[in-house]
């Protein structure tokens, strides 16, 4: 069995605008990443079998891709994407957005990680982006 991570966070946003924050490129930019990484380019065909690439600015000056292919599409509620950071196997996320009142849940479920090792950066990774995430929205709230 691969290991698999979830994660959630109540973030004070409607699920329409963390949805958006999601999946507009100019929104992606702006938060996406774990500080100290970056972004430094998303591109985003949200259609099911549309792709998605993510150019994240490392400290060192380099810049690591993640990109995959949209599987699923619930606009406002979720999305299913596949998952490839550089030449790393690929794997599945979900992400959830559930709106609770003026908040709403965010909950991710990363599967099929190929190890252990992996899941634990990428639960840090995720933790990241979340906060950054949180944080940009409590700047911006559009």
């Amino acid at each position: 069995m691969t290991p698999e991570l979830t994660l959630k966070r109540v973030i004070r946003a409607s699920a329409t605008r963390l949805f958006d924050a999601w999946t507009q490129p100019d929104q992606l930019v702006a938060w996406w990443g774990p500080p100290p990484v970056t972004c430094s380019g998303a591109e985003v065909d949200l259609r099911v079998g549309g792709r998605y690439r993510i150019a994240n600015a490392m400290p060192d000056g380099k810049t690591f891709v993640i990109e995959g292919v949209f599987e699923a599409i619930e606009p406002q509620r979720a999305l299913v994407y596949t998952w490839r950071a550089g030449a790393d196997q690929a794997s599945r996320v979900t992400v959830a957005f559930e709106p609770r009142g003026d908040t709403t849940e965010v909950a991710i479920v990363h599967e099929s990680i190929p190890t252990e090792t992996m899941r634990r950066a990428h639960e840090a990774g995720w933790g990241g982006c979340l906060d950054e995430l949180e944080r940009w929205i409590a700047s911006d709230p559009g």
